[in-house]
C-alpha cells in the first residue's frame, strides 16, 4: 500500500494485525509490526497498540518488549528494522513493514520471508515513495501478480486532508517533495540525495549493466567495519581509466572470520584491502586491532586509510561515479543504498543538515566512500596513507 502522509496507514494496518491476531484459528498466533528504527516503532505505534488492544478483556502488555499478549494465546510485537536479528528464530502468521522504502531491502527476503513459510503467513508493505528503490520494484510486482493486493492513496484523491492545508503544504515545499509525500510519486527526486542524479546518468549511459570479473586485474576491496552492526564490502577493479564495481557483500551479527571466509570463497585475485582509519585501534577486550585480527585470518595487503572528513569522501565519490561501471545484479543492494543515501532534513528550520542521515544505506555508502578515497590514493600515493602490506 502506497499512501500519502497522514493517510492513516499505520493505524489501519495495526488494527488489521489486531483483527488477525484475535481471529486466527491456529494456536499461539504470532504477529509483528516493523518500523525502520526501533524507536520509531515505540514512538509511532506503541500507544496505538495499547489504545486499540486495550479494549480486549484479558490483554497483557509488556512495556520492555513492546508486546501485547492476547487472551487466545496470540501475540503482537513491535520491532525495528535497524536490529533485524531480533526477528531470527521465530515464526510469524502476519507482519506489517511500515515505511518499507526506508529499510534495507534484504530484510524481507533474507530474514522475514522464511519466518512466514511453515504457517503460510502474510506480509503487508506500506509507506510513502522514496525514489525508484526496492519499494518501487515491489509496487511494480504487485501490479502484475494477482496474488498481491495493492492500493495507492494520493492526497488529491482521498479527501483525507483539507484542500487549504494541501495548498499550504504545496506553497512551503519543493515540487519534488510535495509530489513524493502527498501524491505518491516514485519519480520525484529524493530530497538531499547525494548520488541519485549521478546514478541516473550512469543508468542512461549504460554503465549499470553486467560487469564481469577480469582475471588480469586485481580486485580491491573497501570495508565499512561495523561493531554490533552491519559490515559492508565493495569489490572493484581498475581497468584502464574505468572503475569496475563487480561485487558487493553485507552481513551483520558475525565476526571477521565470516568475511575472511567469504573473500576466500571468491575466485578473485585480490589487491588492496581498504579499511577505515579506526581499524588500527586496539580493542580493550582482546588487545588486538581489527587489522591484526584480519591478518591472523589470512587477509593480506590491508591498508588503513588516513582519517578524512565525510564531506571530502562524498566529494571523492561524486568524482568517482562518472568513471564507474557497476554490475546491476551482484551490486544491486549497493545501488539501492547509494541512490537513497541522503542528508538529514531539519523539519523545524526547513534546511538540510550538514551530516548524512544514518540508516541502512550508511554501511554501503561508507564502504564506497572508502573505496573512492582509497583508490584515488592508490593512483596518487602522495596522499600518504598508512600501509600494512603483504601480511600472511
Amino acid at each position: 500500500m502506497v499512501a500519502h502522509r497522514r493517510a492513516g496507514k499505520t493505524v489501519a494496518c495495526l488494527n488489521d494485525l489486531l483483527k488477525a491476531a484475535l481471529t486466527i484459528k491456529l494456536a499461539d498466533g504470532r504477529f509483528a509490526y516493523v518500523a525502520p528504527h526501533y524507536n520509531q516503532a515505540k514512538d509511532v505505534c506503541w500507544h496505538y497498540l495499547k489504545r486499540f488492544a486495550g479494549v480486549v478483556p484479558g490483554v497483557v502488555f509488556n512495556e520492555s518488549e513492546l508486546r501485547a499478549d492476547l487472551p487466545n494465546g496470540a501475540r503482537i510485537r513491535l520491532y525495528g528494522a535497524d536490529n533485524p536479528d531480533r526477528l531470527r528464530g521465530i515464526y510469524l502468521d502476519g507482519i506489517v513493514l511500515d515505511e518499507y522504502a526506508d529499510m534495507r531491502p534484504a530484510i524481507f527476503s533474507e530474514i522475514i520471508r522464511p519466518l512466514l513459510a511453515d504457517r503460510k503467513g502474510w506480509a503487508c508493505f506500506i509507506g510513502t515513495p522514496k525514489g525508484k528503490n526496492a519499494f518501487y520494484e515491489l509496487w511494480q510486482q504487485a501490479q502484475e501478480d494477482p496474488g498481491w493486493f495493492s492500493l495507492q492513496l494520493k492526497a488529491s484523491e482521498t479527501g483525507l486532508i483539507d484542500a487549504d492545508e494541501l495548498a499550504a503544504a504545496r506553497s512551503q515545499m519543493t515540487d519534488d517533495a510535495y509530489k513524493q509525500e502527498f501524491e505518491c510519486s516514485f519519480t520525484a527526486a529524493v530530497q538531499g540525495a547525494y548520488y541519485a542524479s549521478l546514478l541516473e546518468q550512469a543508468e542512461q549511459d549504460g554503465r549499470i549493466c553486467s560487469v564481469p570479473y577480469d582475471p588480469a586485474a586485481e580486485v580491491h576491496v573497501a570495508w565499512d567495519l561495523g561493531i554490533g552492526d552491519s559490515t559492508a564490502l565493495v569489490f572493484a577493479q581498475l581497468v584502464g581509466r574505468e572503475w569496475h564495481i563487480i561485487d558487493y557483500y553485507e552481513a551483520s551479527g558475525v565476526g571477521l572470520d565470516h568475511y575472511a571466509a567469504h573473500l576466500k570463497s571468491k575466485p578473485y585475485n585480490y589487491g588492496q584491502m581498504l579499511l577505515p582509519h579506526d581499524a588500527a585501534a586496539k580493542e580493550l577486550g582482546t588487545g588486538k586491532s581489527r587489522v591484526e585480527v584480519l591478518a591472523s585470518l589470512g587477509v593480506r595487503n590491508v591498508r588503513v586509510l588516513k582519517a578524512s572528513s565525510v564531506d571530502d569522501g562524498i566529494s571523492a565519490v561524486r568524482m568517482t561515479l562518472p568513471k564507474c561501471w557497476i554490475d546491476k545484479t551482484r551490486c544491486k543492494p549497493l545501488l539501492d543504498a547509494l541512490s537513497l543515501y541522503r542528508t538529514e532534513y531539519d523539519e523545524r528550520r526547513r534546511v538540510f543538515r550538514a551530516n548524512p542521515l544514518h540508516d541502512w544505506t550508511s554501511h554501503a555508502a561508507d564502504a564506497f566512500r572508502y573505496l573512492a578515497v582509497g583508490l584515488e590514493a592508490h593512483v596518487a600515493p602522495q596522499w600518504g596513507q598508512l600501509s600494512y602490506a603483504n601480511w600472511d
